[in-house]
């Protein structure tokens, strides 16, 4: 289903972050042009390695030995200005994933991830509450909930369920410099700084001048009593944009 969901093709480069023993990566082999797996554990990297000989041998299959948080799609030189990532995470380190591939200057075109189903619901804002988590991803694309992958499927069995996500048509288009990026999330986090306070009390820390964040909630036709959660993406924007200019 991961490849599937990826839409992955002989002509796609496919990242994959901690093979484990392989599962995956055969599927993407057996579709995708070239794979580039990143393994941190040293045994693993070794059983992949003698696993796949072939694929390394005539270059289908790069295999690297390394930590992912370290690991900068800006640099690396065998990874082509387009690429996909698609991959069955570490859970607990889902969110430094997302924010290292997202907000590279290389970014990839599409993202599948197999996640904790908690935070794909979050990612999707399923019950219709946006999050910092939402929102960051959606800055640079499309988040779709693909399937939910009950823990019974996996060995051993983890304590939770998990799902698959996609992102899609990944790009910085909302932020044509990169102040506006920096802006953009600072707003958010301000925003959810307090979540007791209405919207319009956290922000108005961030507000240039007094009655700034009045202005720009009359002229977006927000309602004063909103709160953070209940804010769409592209309000958000908005704000942003209009934050960092006077009005």
């Amino acid at each position: 289903m991961m490849c599937e969901a990826g839409e992955v093709n002989s002509n796609d480069v496919v990242l994959e972050i901690g093979p484990g023993k392989g599962a995956l990566t055969a599927k993407l082999l057996d579709k995708a042009g070239k794979v580039i797996a990143v393994e941190k554990d040293n045994e693993l990297f070794e059983f992949l390695k003698e696993k796949f000989s072939e694929e390394i041998k005539n270059k289908k299959l790069e295999l690297v030995n390394g930590d992912i948080l370290n690991f900068d799609p800006a640099t690396y030189y065998l990874l082509p200005a387009t690429y996909k990532v698609i991959a069955n995470i570490p859970y607990n380190i889902t969110g430094s994933i997302l924010k290292n591939f997202l907000a590279s200057d290389i970014q990839p075109s599409k993202m599948v991830l197999l996640v904790q189903k908690e935070v794909a619901e979050r990612i999707v804002a399923r019950d219709e509450k946006e999050s910092i988590l939402s929102l960051s991803i959606r800055a640079y694309g499309t988040p779709k909930y693909i399937m939910k992958v009950h823990k019974r499927f996996f060995s051993p069995s983890p304590k939770v369920d998990s799902a698959i996500i996609a992102i899609n048509d990944i790009s910085k288009q909302n932020f044509h410099i990169k102040n506006e990026e920096n802006m953009f999330f600072e707003v958010v986090k301000t925003g959810f700084a307090h979540k007791r306070k209405v919207l319009r009390k956290n922000l108005e820390i961030i507000e240039k001048k007094p009655g700034q964040i009045d202005e720009i909630f009359k002229k977006l036709k927000i309602d004063e009593k909103s709160r953070a959660e209940n804010i769409k993406f592209e309000k958000w924007l908005q704000i942003s944009s209009l934050l960092s200019t006077e009005i």
